[in-house]
């Protein structure tokens, strides 16, 4: 992370759960013991049992990050976060979900009202070092980055990297002069993707003419549902994705959660046109289990100059690797811009390798994918009527796409 202000940063929790409260405590113990590390420092100032104890606690101790439950007495974290929406709209809220279905939609309805991330509660671990070990690979790295993009962002001190900027094309000079027709579409995403793929996908054209994959770092369950949300409000048939799927244009097909996705040629086949979907389940990359740069690395081996990579907000490196190697192949990579961005890190790290055709915010994106996707097609020149993207999206739900 770097540069460290002397200064920990400040963080509440609130939790109805006596025994979280004291893993919480403990957690943050531990952190403040330790005198070097890639962490910033930080402190656990105040924790609440409730959603009202923990209004009062943000307005007394001013904290730079909350740490929220969902669940609570009196006052429930969805409740909590429409009050922060006016009263201290700036403050970055992770949520603490439970390993349920309820939690995962619960969630999602969190990330909606303004929670910046989410990070899963220990849930069947053997002991409390255990317990530890999951919740600090999950909450420490998301407090220092939302936490010390805060403190920037409060004193002026932001910094932007170099980026390179689009022609008024959209398409860059030199190899895009006479760029490869786009094959296939892939999406890396991770912190803050939720929000961001509900603004993307809707921007998209109905008449999608590639297939499109997305790798959202998500576990088991939150996948499903998340896929029902991006099918919802969008005209595109969304679905997670399972073994043997096969790539078709207007399907876009999200990685389920704890199994990696890649593009797969059908057996008996040889041409990039005949492609399905790979699950598996080696072991994590970047900590990560689906990971983007399996993806993109198939993408780049199967379609070649044809693959369109995007790589949008979330935390680490995962999706750099991959991007290269669709750069590399020829492919086009396009990035989500830092102001756009909930956390520049994957995006950025792609900024900075100068493999990204084009650094873009949310909005931009969608256009020069939608340009991306159509050069060197016969477009048509009417939006198909609604019955016919009806009847493709029966066709998926039915297993025909």
């Amino acid at each position: 992370m770097g540069n460290f202000t002397t200064q920990p940063l400040r963080v509440v929790a609130a939790d109805d759960s006596a025994v979280m409260r004291g893993i919480l405590r403990t957690l943050f113990e531990r952190q403040a013991s330790y005198t070097r590390g890639e962490l910033p420092p930080m402190e656990l100032v105040g924790v609440s049992r409730d959603g009202v104890e923990c209004l009062q606690e943000i307005t007394r101790l001013a904290p730079d990050v909350l740490v929220l439950d969902l669940e609570m007495p009196r006052m429930n974290g969805l409740d909590v976060l429409d009050r922060l929406r006016h009263t201290k709209p700036r403050l970055p809220v992770i949520m603490c979900s439970s390993h349920t279905e309820r939690g995962a939609r619960a969630t999602f309805d969190a990330l909606a009202r303004g929670a910046a991330d989410y990070v899963m509660k220990p849930a069947g671990q053997r002991d409390l070092e255990s317990a530890l070990a999951s919740l600090a690979s999950q909450l420490l790295p998301r407090i220092a980055a939302f936490g010390s993009e805060r403190r920037r962002a409060s004193t002026g001190n932001g910094t932007s990297a170099a980026r390179p900027e689009p022609s008024a094309s959209g398409l860059q000079p030199g190899r895009d002069n006479i760029p490869a027709t786009i094959e296939v579409l892939v999406i890396g995403v991770s912190t803050g993707g939720p929000t961001a793929l509900e603004q993307l996908l809707p921007r998209l054209s109905p008449d999608l003419p590639v297939p499109a994959l997305i790798v959202q770092h998500m576990p088991k369950l939150f996948t499903n549902v998340l896929a029902e949300r991006l099918d919802r409000c969008c005209p595109l048939k969304v679905v997670e994705a399972y073994p043997g799927a096969p790539l078709q244009p207007g399907a876009v097909w999200l990685a389920p959660g704890d199994m990696h996705m890649e593009i797969a040629l059908r057996p008996g086949t040889s041409e990039s046109a005949a492609t399905q979907v790979r699950l598996h389940s080696q072991e994590p990359l970047h900590h990560c289990r689906p990971a983007v740069d399996y993806l993109f690395r198939s993408a780049a081996r199967i379609h070649g100059p044809g693959a369109l990579a995007v790589v949008l907000t979330g935390m680490g490196s995962d999706g750099l690797d991959g991007a290269r190697a669709v750069h590399d192949r020829g492919g086009v990579v396009l990035a989500q811009d830092e102001a756009s961005s909930a956390v520049w890190g994957m995006p950025g790290r792609v900024a900075e390798a100068g493999i990204a055709a084009a650094v873009l915010p949310l909005d931009a994106l969608a256009r020069e994918i939608n340009q991306r996707v159509n050069a060197g097609r016969v477009r048509k020149t009417e939006t198909p009527p609604a019955s016919s993207i009806t009847t493709r999206r029966r066709e998926m739900s039915h297993g025909l796409y």
